[in-house]
């Protein structure tokens, strides 16, 4: 039965039939303007792209049916959405929307299009070439020294862009993990400093409640007032701290697995064409179309994960322009939410009332004792008013708050929380058994102990001052974002774009060393039949 040995040039016909899905364009149009050429979007006017999810709310008691007011990335995420008829999604960036997903996977659709191409398409072409290897008699062909040389020579070549691609690839995925585990670190150490400081605040208006001066204590209404702020605080402090440590270490285990995956293919794909290339020099056959077989798989997969470090790529690129966006409108409600909450306002804005309305009773309650106790000459008896206060007289403490609780200054002769306590030790007195003053003073030990504690309570309730309207007018969550986008960004958009690269050239690369290695077997097979043929 006639047989048909397909020619070298034949063979390089049906083995370019995928480059052509590759490097065209496609026909339908919801796929002209995702071709590969253009399939990596550059960021628009930012310099930047990221990273990765919360499952957190920015007002953590807000209820869930609360709208955005601002789309975020709206220029960028303008993409074909195939699940709405592949109309343009106008969502803005949004993690958790499904529409906004599916907008960016599509953005790789021409990836999963050409593996499918490749995977088809090579798989007709192998299955002809190995039957008519398989069914022809080995007759003494002719070949074509031309074919032969130029084979080698593109198989040396593409063996070597290969060896490039793996290299470029294993160094491009360390890089991206350190950037991107970098990144998850800060954002968990801002969540844990402001959790802490929370935390902070709680303790010191749980201090103030109990603090007494010569058994005098807050008003009861102010420490019912502590208590219930307390709650809130607490509570957000936990909410934040917690969820931001849950998802940080899903985000982990993803990273993780996600680097070994890239390890692995880098490592597989170095080897397979390290192997074809020898395989094919030393003419071994049957290794070589082993090899082609399983190449033919992993090239196929590797078209796949091209597809999706480009998805990663644009959600990264997506994140931190919606970052750089929102910082411009840091009060907003968006899906930027997803990423860092901001401590809910109205707890903010009662913490920070709190606070301040607790400075100013701890500094009235300090300053009546002064005033009422320390600073008058009772007689002996006038009991337990008299203790033998004497010398000069103790200035009062300064109140940083007006009763309406904004800012005061500083009068004349007022000592200011800072230094107070260090000020006032020069008016203690030595006492004797029966805790009475044996030298001059205006305070025993004991009640300068009282009055530096409510001092120490003030000034930390004081200080923590700018950290509360930090995040009334959620600063902290913008610094935090300012930060990602000018440091971490465009560590994270170059590397992800680094790994996309690397992946399309070891698959590009093996993909036509295995057309060549089949190429160059059958050269090489023709070529020593004809030279014993005609040694013969």
């Amino acid at each position: 039965m006639p047989c048909l040995t397909p020619h070298p040039s034949l063979l390089v016909l049906l083995f370019s039939l995928p480059l052509f899905f590759l490097f065209s364009p496609a026909k339908t149009s919801h796929l002209h303007s995702l071709r590969i050429p253009d399939g990596v979007e550059v960021v628009g006017e930012s310099e930047y792209g990221k990273v990765l999810p919360w499952k957190t709310r920015r007002s953590m008691a807000e209820n869930d049916t609360a709208n955005t007011s601002l789309i975020l990335a709206q220029n960028r995420t303008t993409r074909k959405d195939p699940l709405d008829n592949f109309k343009r999604y106008t969502g803005g960036w949004n993690i958790s929307n499904k529409h906004y997903i599916a907008s960016v996977v599509f953005t790789a659709a021409p990836f999963f299009v050409v593996a499918a191409a490749w995977f088809v398409i090579f798989g007709i072409c192998l299955s002809f070439i190995c039957l008519c290897y398989c069914c022809c008699p080995r007759e003494p062909y002719g070949y074509s020294r031309l074919a032969y040389a130029l084979s080698l020579i593109f198989l040396i070549l593409f063996t070597l862009a290969a060896i490039v691609g793996c290299i470029v690839l294993y160094t491009a995925q360390g890089k991206f993990h350190g950037s991107t585990t970098n990144t998850l670190e800060y954002v968990v150490s801002q969540a844990d400093f402001t959790a802490e400081n929370l935390r902070n605040v709680s303790d010191y208006l749980d201090a103030a409640k109990k603090i007494g001066v010569d058994a005098v204590f807050l008003p009861a209404d102010v420490q019912k007032q502590i208590d219930d702020v307390q709650t809130k605080i607490n509570s957000s402090a936990v909410e934040l701290s917690s969820k931001t440590a849950d998802n940080s270490e899903k985000i982990k285990e993803g990273i993780d697995g996600m680097r070994l995956a890239l390890v692995v293919i880098a490592a597989v794909m170095l080897f397979l064409a390290f192997l074809g290339f020898l395989f094919s020099l030393f003419g071994l056959q049957g290794l070589v179309y082993f090899l082609v077989i399983v190449g033919w798989f992993l090239v196929a997969g590797t078209f796949i994960l091209c597809g999706v470090f480009l998805f990663l790529h644009n959600a990264v690129a997506d994140t931190c322009v919606a970052m750089d966006e929102w910082v411009q409108n840091p009060t907003a409600h968006t899906a930027l939410d997803e990423i860092l909450p901001c401590v809910d306002n109205a707890t903010a804005q009662e913490t920070l009332l709190r606070s301040r309305d607790v400075t100013h009773q701890l500094v009235k309650l300090v300053d009546n004792v002064i005033a009422n106790l320390t600073n008058r000459n009772f007689p002996p008896s006038v009991k337990p008013l008299y203790y033998n206060q004497s010398g000069p007289l103790m200035p009062l403490l300064c109140n940083p708050f007006n009763p309406d609780l904004t800012s005061r200054k500083c009068a004349a002769g007022e000592v200011p929380v800072d230094n107070a306590a260090e000020v006032w030790k020069n008016y203690t007195c030595e006492v004797s058994s029966s805790g009475i003053c044996q030298t001059p003073g205006r305070m025993t030990p004991t009640i300068y102990g009282q009055m530096e504690a409510a001092v120490n309570i003030t000034y930390g309730l004081y200080h923590y001052g700018p950290f509360l309207v930090d995040l009334e007018d959620c600063t902290f969550v913008r610094t935090t974002f300012t930060d990602i986008s000018n440091k971490y960004c465009p560590g994270l958009r170059k590397n992800s774009q680094w790994i996309y690269v690397g992946l399309v050239l070891v698959s590009a690369s093996v993909m036509l060393s295995l057309i060549f290695w089949v190429i160059y077997a059958r050269e090489r097979r023709h070529r020593v039949y004809t030279k014993q043929f005609f040694d013969g």
